[in-house]
C-alpha cells in the first residue's frame, strides 16, 4: 500500500459506517450519566435537607429531561448532526458543573426549583447526541434496526458502570461530589472528539453486517461481565488506587476492540474497491442531512392514512391506536421501573444495607440494563425474521420480568435488593430498545427523530405518577409515623414497611402495561407475518444500482 493508498484508506475508515458505529458506542457510554443519579442523590438530600418527596421531584426532573427529547427531535429535522452534538456537550458541561458548584458551596444553596432545572438540563443534554446516534444508525442499517438499537442502548446501560469505574481510577473512592465534576467534563469531551464522525451514510447492502454486529455483541458482553466481576470483587475486597487503574485499563482495551473490527472491515472493503481499479468508486457516500435518504413521500393528512410500516406524518402517528397502546404500556411499566431505580439508595437504607452497597446496586442495574437491551434487540430481531412473532409480544414479556423484581422490593427477603437490582435492570433495559424499534417498525423513518422522542415522553409521565405520587408520598407517610430524622438531615424511614405498599401498587400497574403490550401484539400480528424490511432492502438495491451507474459513467469518461 503506497502513500496515496494509505491516505485513501484512512479517509475511508473515518468516513465509513463502521467507524461511525464505533464512535456511536463511545457517545452512548457518555449518555449513560443520568443513571448515576441514584449515586449522588443522597448527597443532595443531606446537603440541602430535602425530604423524600422533594428528592423524588428531582428524580422526576432527571427522568423528564432524559425523555423530553422532542426539542432535540425537531431540531434534528432541520439541523446537521454536528450541531446537535455541540448543543449537547455545552448543556452537559454547564448543568453538571453548576450542580457541583452548589454541593461544594462555591455558590449559594440553590432553591429546589433551580436544582430541578440543573438536573433537568443535565439529563436533557444527552438527548441531542442520543437522537443523532439512534436516527443515523437506524437509517444506515435499516434492516438490522433491532440489533443496532439494542447494542446502542446497551452501551447506554453500561455507561453508568463504566463512568463509575473511571471515577474510581481517578479518585480512588466514590465521593459523589467529585463524581459530579467528572460527569461535567468527560462526556462533553467524548462528544467533541467524535461530533463530525456520526452522520447518515448511503451504502449498498453488505452481506457480512450481521456477523460484524455479533462481534460487537461478544465484545460488549465481555465488557459487561468484566465490570460485573469488578463490582463483585470491590464489594468483598478493599481495592487500592493501582487496582482501580488496572481495572479501567482493561475496560479501555476492551472498548478499543470494536475500533479494530471497524478498521478490519473497512480494509476488506478497501481491497474490494482496489480490485475494481477504479478509485472513483467509494464504499460509502456521506449525506449531510439526516433526512436525505430514499423514502416514500406520503401526505400527513388524516384522510389518507398510511399502512403500518410506511412513513406516517407526525400527527398521524401520535393519534393512532397503536401509539396509544405503546404509550399506555410505557407509562405503566417503564414509569414503575424508573421509580424503582431512582429510589434504590433509599430502599437499601430502609432495609439496613451498608452504605457502600448502593454503588454496587447502581452498577448492577447498569450492567443488567445492558444485558436486557442487547438481549431484547437480538432476540426480537430473531423472533421476527425466523418465527414472525410480533415485537410487542417481547415488549410485554419484558414487563412481566420487571414485575418479579418489583415484588422482591414489595415483599423483601434476605439480599432481595440484589435480586431486584438485577431483575429490574434487565427488564427495564429490555423495554428501552423495543420501544424505539416498535416506533420505527410501525410508523416508518421519515419523522423518526421526532417520533422516537415523542414516544419516550411516556417515561417521565409515568415516572412522575409512580415516583412522586406513589413512592414518594407513601414513603413520607411511613416516615412521618415514626418521626425519624437521621442525623438531623432529612426525614428517614427504616423498615420493610417503607416501600412495601407503594411497590405493591407498582406491580399491579406494570402488569396493566404488559396487558396493553399483548393487545398491541394481537393487533399487529398480521403486519409482522410479512416482510417488514422489504422496502428498505429495495432502497439499498437502488443505491447499489446508482453506484454502478456512476462507475459506468466514470469508465466512459476515461
Amino acid at each position: 500500500m503506497n502513500g496515496a493508498q494509505k491516505w485513501w484508506f484512512v479517509k475511508q475508515v473515518v468516513k465509513g459506517r463502521w467507524f461511525s458505529v464505533y464512535a456511536s458506542f463511545l457517545v452512548m457510554i457518555g449518555c449513560g450519566s443520568p443513571y448515576l443519579f441514584g449515586t449522588y442523590s443522597k448527597v443532595l438530600k443531606t446537603k440541602f435537607d430535602y425530604n423524600q418527596t422533594q428528592l423524588s421531584s428531582l428524580g422526576f426532573a432527571k427522568d423528564l429531561g432524559s425523555n423530553l427529547g422532542v426539542f432535540a427531535g425537531l431540531f434534528a429535522e432541520v439541523a446537521p448532526p454536528w450541531l446537535l452534538f455541540l448543543v449537547g456537550l455545552t448543556l452537559n458541561f454547564f448543568s453538571y458543573f453548576m450542580i457541583w458548584l452548589s454541593v461544594t458551596e462555591y455558590i449559594p444553596k440553590p432553591h429546589l426549583w433551580l436544582m430541578f432545572i440543573y438536573i433537568f438540563i443535565s439529563s436533557n443534554a444527552q438527548n441531542f447526541p442520543n437522537t443523532v446516534v439512534m436516527v443515523t444508525n437506524v437509517r444506515n442499517f435499516p434492516d438490522q434496526r433491532g440489533i443496532i438499537l439494542g447494542l446502542l442502548k446497551g452501551f447506554v446501560g453500561l455507561g453508568g458502570a463504566i463512568l463509575t469505574q473511571i471515577y474510581f481510577s481517578i479518585y480512588g473512592n466514590l465521593d459523589p461530589i467529585h463524581l459530579l465534576l467528572l460527569l461535567s467534563w468527560l462526556p462533553s469531551f467524548v462528544y467533541f472528539l467524535v461530533f463530525l464522525s456520526i452522520r447518515t451514510i448511503k451504502a449498498p447492502k453488505y452481506t457480512q453486517e450481521l456477523k460484524v454486529f455479533y462481534y460487537f455483541l461478544y465484545i460488549a458482553i465481555t465488557i459487561a461481565i468484566f465490570i460485573l466481576f469488578l463490582t463483585i470483587t470491590q464489594r468483598n475486597t478493599v481495592f487500592s488506587h493501582g487496582t482501580y487503574v488496572g481495572g479501567v485499563s482493561v475496560i479501555v482495551v476492551l472498548i478499543s476492540l470494536p475500533l479494530l473490527i471497524a478498521i478490519k472491515e473497512e480494509f476488506l472493503l478497501f481491497k474490494l474497491n482496489q480490485q475494481t481499479k477504479d478509485p472513483s468508486v467509494e464504499v460509502s457516500i456521506p449525506v449531510n442531512k439526516l433526512e436525505d435518504i430514499p423514502e416514500t413521500s406520503l401526505p400527513s393528512s388524516f384522510s389518507n392514512k398510511p399502512r403500518r410500516g410506511e412513513d406516517f406524518g407526525i400527527l398521524q402517528a401520535l393519534f393512532s391506536k397503536d401509539m396509544a397502546l405503546i404509550f399506555i404500556a410505557t407509562v405503566s411499566a417503564c414509569g414503575s421501573s424508573v421509580a424503582a431505580i431512582d429510589n434504590v439508595g433509599q430502599i437499601a437504607e430502609s432495609l439496613n444495607y451498608p452504605s457502600q452497597t448502593v454503588s454496587v446496586f447502581i452498577s448492577w442495574i447498569s450492567i443488567f440494563n445492558f444485558f436486557g437491551r442487547v438481549c431484547s434487540g437480538f432476540v426480537s430481531e430473531t423472533f421476527i425474521t425466523k418465527y414472525k412473532l410480533p415485537r410487542p409480544l417481547i415488549f410485554g414479556v419484558a414487563q412481566i420480568i420487571t414485575c418479579i423484581g418489583l415484588i422482591s422490593i414489595a415483599f423483601p427477603y434476605k439480599n432481595s435488593v440484589y435480586a431486584a437490582s438485577l431483575i429490574i435492570g434487565f427488564g427495564f433495559g429490555a423495554q428501552t430498545p423495543l420501544l424505539f424499534t416498535l416506533i420505527s417498525d410501525l410508523f416508518g423513518l421519515k419523522h423518526y427523530s421526532t417520533l422516537l422522542n415523542c414516544g419516550q415522553l411516556a417515561v417521565p409521565f409515568g415516572s412522575y405518577l409512580m415516583n412522586i405520587h406513589v413512592v414518594g408520598r407513601f414513603y413520607d407517610k411511613e416516615a412521618t409515623k415514626i418521626g425519624n430524622v437521621k442525623n438531623g438531615k432529612g426525614l428517614t424511614c427504616i423498615g420493610t414497611h417503607c416501600f412495601s405498599e407503594s411497590f405493591g401498587i407498582l406491580v399491579l400497574v406494570t402488569l396493566f402495561g404488559a396487558m396493553a403490550s399483548f393487545v398491541l401484539a394481537y393487533r399487529t400480528r398480521e403486519f409482522y407475518k410479512g416482510d417488514i424490511y422489504k422496502r428498505y432492502r429495495d432502497d439499498m438495491w437502488l443505491t447499489k444500482m446508482e453506484n454502478e451507474h456512476t462507475k459506468k459513467i466514470d469508465d466512459g469518461t476515461k
